[in-house]
């Protein structure tokens, strides 16, 4: 199959995708972490899925299973269990580009140039079918162009419709996808609704939010529109967009009596990404209310804490629902005196299921060679399974040596310190000084006043009204001992894992919308900005020829300088600018 002069190939993974030089097509080559994360997710989940119905996927680059863990050795136990598990060889095999008459039925929303699409039926093994969808006439066009031209056409089918509407149609119990995809430009919240009622029981529903300005605080009342619940602007806002988005679906769902098993939650660069299971049933929707959350920030110092929107109490066989009481603060902050935000509500429960990324992060550690970000991907990986997942939201060491203006404590010596104090402590991959820790504010801010004593700040520059001055007015309840642990360094941090990326090309942000018509691509953004938007086209730099331009202030009567003045007092002047 032959190219036009006016499309460019775009390889990525086993992928060439036809792209057409002018912007008629979104494309992100940023994105690419995402698609192999969702390659490998999806192919954990299809291996987990058919082999209930007797079916063995096939990943070529795979040899054995490896368990790939975090810990020094495993022990015997585990070695045998895996050894168990591996000794029932289904007897029907699905190998990736072929066709699976028990596989997977797959619905990418919103697929632009079917870039994800192909990957899916190229990459992923046990597929039935792929359906990549976009409301667009000329991507729908392009992807089964990319379809042909990648020989996949046989897996893949292109179609031009509302991506809502779609789903709506396949509400139907056997006419459900196994796996459905939102990676929209911006919010997914318009398709939450369809996507919960359209995924088959237990199925993968798989969704990107690039909104983050709105989900990370910097417009609250948006977020409660798009997502029911208030974001806060705080340091631990990335972690929060995630709680955001599942307690949006997991509302969504529960009103069709379906509920969600979050399995992994990552927050990355600009964007936010969930994997969740949807299941049905009442009994346990009724658990909704219990595994969501208020949120008291404290404006002053940073503090947190979790206020249940509902209680759930075992009685025997029973499970009794009743009213959560609060709140858990009182009027004022009880470290620093300053008053609470409120947001909220987010999901609290987990938002990873540990299990099921340690499989993901096995197979992608034992065949690095199949993606291009393998690295990345096991670095992240493997900070998500090193996390406490019983604790939401984090504290951050440099905001807290910030609040009371001294000195940051290595990481490490402020991780010994709560370990010594008896505490539980890991980072998140969300931020990279973030400390997650089931320790109550009280006890980060003792260690913290102990810190201080050894580097001390200079208390009479400190406002007597500042939460700095409150804070340390108040004598440590405990000594921290700042003596280094040797647990207190991660398994992840002791290979140097790749674990933050750093920037991979200049301008390596969210890209343009792709454009409705046609024509090149305009303007590229260095020069863009080499026309210093609102600014003079030809910069002065010669202070004679400020006499071209009329000056505003004699114009107004308030100019004091009279012939001194740099700028021309001719009332007949006019801009040059202006006149060209």
């Amino acid at each position: 199959m032959e190219t036009s002069p006016w499309e460019t190939v775009v390889k990525e993974g086993r992928a060439s995708i036809l792209f057409p030089n002018a912007n008629e097509v979104f494309y992100n080559p940023v994105q690419e972490f995402n698609r192999d994360l969702t390659c490998a997710v999806i192919t954990e989940f299809a291996r987990d899925l058919l082999a209930q119905r007797g079916v063995k996927v096939v990943v070529p680059g795979e040899k054995e299973r490896v368990v790939v863990s975090l810990a020094e050795e495993m022990n015997d136990a585990d070695v045998q269990m895996e050894e168990k598990n591996g000794a029932a060889v289904p007897a029907v095999t699905a190998a990736v580009g072929e066709k699976c008459e028990l596989g997977l039925r797959v619905l990418e929303g919103l697929a632009a140039s079917g870039l994800r699409s192909v990957r899916f039926a190229l990459e992923v093994p046990g597929l039935q079918s792929v359906t990549a969808n976009d409301f667009s006439a000329k991507a729908a066009a392009l992807i089964a162009r990319n379809a042909q031209y990648n020989g996949v056409e046989h897996l893949l089918q292109a179609s031009c419709r509302d991506a809502s509407m779609l789903m709506y149609e396949k509400r139907g119990k056997k006419e459900r996808y196994d796996v459905i995809d939102l990676d929209p430009y911006g919010s997914p919240s318009s398709f939450l609704d369809a996507a919960v009622q359209a995924v088959s029981e237990g199925g993968l529903l798989c969704v990107t939010c690039t909104d983050m300005a709105v989900m990370a605080g910097n417009s609250g009342e948006t977020c409660y529109s798009k997502y029911g619940s208030v974001s806060i602007k705080a340091k631990y806002c990335h972690e929060m967009a995630l709680r955001i988005i599942l307690h949006s679906l997991d509302q969504r769902a529960a009103v069709y009596q379906r509920y969600i098993q979050p399995l992994l939650s990552v927050s990355v660069d600009f964007y936010i990404r969930v994997f969740v299971r949807v299941f049905t049933g009442q009994a346990t929707v009724k658990n909704s209310a219990s595994k969501q959350a208020l949120v008291y920030n404290c404006v002053g110092c940073g503090s947190f804490h979790l206020q249940r929107m509902g209680r759930r109490t075992s009685n025997g066989k029973h499970m009794k629902y009743s009213a959560a009481t609060g709140p858990p603060v009182g009027p004022e902050c009880d470290q620093c005196g300053q008053r609470h935000q409120l947001g909220g509500p987010i999901w609290a429960e987990p938002i990873h299921n540990l299990a099921f990324v340690q499989r993901v992060l096995s197979a992608v550690s034992g065949n690095p060679s199949r993606f291009g970000t393998s690295k990345r991907i096991e670095g992240m990986l493997s900070m998500v399974t090193e996390e406490l997942e019983d604790v939401p939201l984090y504290y951050t060491v440099d905001s807290l040596s910030s609040t009371i203006h001294c000195n940051t404590p290595p990481l490490l010596q402020f991780r010994s310190a709560l370990l010594h104090a008896g505490h539980r402590v890991s980072l998140s991959h969300a931020c990279k000084n973030a400390i997650k820790t089931d320790a109550s504010p009280s006890v980060l801010w003792d260690i913290m006043r102990c810190w201080e004593k050894t580097n001390p700040v200079k208390r009479e520059k400190l406002s007597q009204t500042s939460p700095a001055f409150k804070i340390l007015s108040t004598e440590p309840g405990l000594e921290a001992c700042f003596t280094v642990r040797e647990d207190a360094n991660p398994q992840s941090r002791k290979r140097h894992l790749t674990r933050f990326q750093e920037n991979p090309q200049a301008f390596w942000g969210p890209k343009a919308r792709a454009k409705s018509s046609g024509g090149s691509i305009s303007m590229d953004l260095q020069d863009k900005r080499k026309k210093c938007q609102n600014k003079r086209k030809n910069q002065i730099t010669d202070s004679s020829q400020l006499k071209n331009f009329p000056c505003k202030r004699f114009k107004q009567g308030t100019c004091t300088h009279g012939d001194k003045c740099c700028y021309s007092h001719d009332t007949e002047q006019t801009n040059p600018e202006k006149t060209e």
